[in-house]
């Protein structure tokens, strides 16, 4: 096979005709190289693209194969890496264009364990600046006149433009949701502690969680449970064994899975198009799903994570780091206005309503598998319009649930829009056994 053929390839046909000898990691890489190369220039998916660096990676996998040393399981497989994610040996510049020198001391716990499990780090892809809200130039590959979603830009285009199988990205509000939603790919955040955030921005130590960007939900689960891994690194992190995603994704539902449908309090806001494709897929699914009205609880959900994200983000952007304020944009100043007008006391208050959040989900998951909800609220909007609304996402991020969005309905210009499946915490196995579940069940009734 001619290394232009490989690009297309998912991380799992990758791993295992590199461990079959039938290609090698430096073809798959260069092939992915190429084909950054060949449409690029119209995305803008890259921050820091280092060829040379890659294939050295690349030639290390294959020597070890060809030895018969030891291998993992991304064994030879490039993997993009969202620009606020510490690399020894790329710049780290978050976003911020007067950082793009800067060099990392050490590699980041995600970039560390991809590493262990045999990936090629191909370089750093674009985020928003300092992984907020302001829109980064990168367009989306599948009409360049549209936003990719954010803050994870370059994550997402560059998964869905063939430039590699997989990324790692973060979501703080909806940035790995929204952005798979509008690339038409696999989108997947963790439950919150399942990944180390050691040596990655830190925005908010509250809300910050690692996720990742694949073109198949086996994909999905095969670098999730790469990168799942305690670390006395970060207070997040928890000491105690993670959840299986491959034997997950794999398993078979002993039952039927029972779903949840909310009726969201910004419901009016979801576009015709996917509340008509989500009524469809819930008629098909039949007494598998059961409409519920969301709790008042869920409006207040989405003032309090604005109330913790933005007083954490100024307190860690301004404070911690120190940035001076020439290098913060000016679209940011509102947010940071009103952070420092917000009292201890009312931050205090959202992180005691985030610990009910966590509650109430607990109990809610002893009747259900998934919650099924939208992505986004529609098709990927124009790049003069932003990244797109995350409400979406918002809930479920604050609560640390784990959430899917996988790329199964399409809008009125045939666009891609998100199924997301929210699950519960810390049983993320659980989800992808239910949405392999849904995927084949779809795939049977032809929908």
């Amino acid at each position: 096979m001619s290394s232009k053929a490989l690009w297309p390839l998912t991380a799992a046909q990758a791993v295992s005709g590199i461990l079959a000898g039938e290609f090698t990691s430096v073809e798959m890489v260069s092939s992915c190289l190429e084909r950054i190369g060949g449409n690029d220039a119209s995305i803008g998916a890259w921050a820091c693209l280092d060829a040379d660096t890659a294939i050295r990676q690349a030639e290390t996998m294959d020597d070890l194969r060809r030895r018969g040393m030891p291998t993992g399981a991304l064994h030879g497989v490039p993997v993009g890496i969202k620009d606020i994610y510490d690399t020894a040996d790329m710049p780290t510049a978050w976003g911020v264009p007067e950082y793009t020198d800067r060099l990392p001391a050490a590699d980041s716990a995600v970039v560390e364990r991809l590493r262990e499990a045999g990936a090629v780090i191909l370089g750093k892809t674009v985020t928003t600046p300092l992984a907020f809200s302001e829109p980064a130039a990168t367009r989306n590959p599948l009409d360049p006149a549209r936003t990719p979603g954010g803050s994870s830009s370059g994550s997402a285009a560059g998964v869905a433009a063939g430039h590699m199988p997989l990324s790692i990205g973060s979501q703080t509000n909806g940035s790995i949701v929204r952005p798979a939603s509008f690339c038409g790919i696999v989108g997947y955040k963790p439950t919150r502690g399942i990944v180390s955030r050691r040596g990655c921005l830190q925005t908010s130590e509250t809300l910050d969680q690692v996720g990742l960007f694949a073109r198949t939900l086996e994909d999905a689960a095969l670098i999730g449970d790469a990168i799942a891994g305690y670390d006395a690194g970060d207070p997040a992190s928890y000491l105690r064994p993670r959840p299986r995603l491959v034997e997950g994704v794999r398993a078979e539902a002993p039952v039927e899975p029972a779903l949840a449908w909310f009726e969201m309090p910004f419901a009016d806001r979801i576009s015709d198009d996917v509340r008509a494709g989500f009524e469809e897929l819930i008629a098909a699914l039949g007494d598998r799903v059961e409409r519920i009205p969301a709790p008042g609880a869920f409006t207040e959900v989405v003032r309090v994570h604005n109330v913790v994200h933005e007083y954490e983000f100024e307190k860690n952007i301004c404070g911690r780091l120190g940035l001076p304020d020439e290098v913060i944009p000016e679209g940011y100043a509102e947010k940071i206005a009103r952070a420092r007008a917000t009292s201890e006391a009312d931050y205090r208050e959202g992180l005691a309503f985030l610990e009910k959040a966590g509650a109430y989900f607990d109990a809610f998951f002893k009747d259900y598998d998934a919650i099924l909800t939208p992505s986004a609220l529609g098709q990927a909007p124009l790049m003069t319009e932003g990244t797109g609304d995350p409400i979406c996402c918002t809930v479920w991020t604050f609560a640390g649930l784990p959430c899917l969005s996988l790329p199964w309905l399409s809008g009125a210009d045939g666009l891609p829009v998100g199924v997301q499946l929210v699950g519960c915490r810390e049983r993320d196995d659980r989800l992808f056994r239910t949405a392999a579940w849904l995927e084949r069940r779809l795939s049977q009734d032809g929908a």
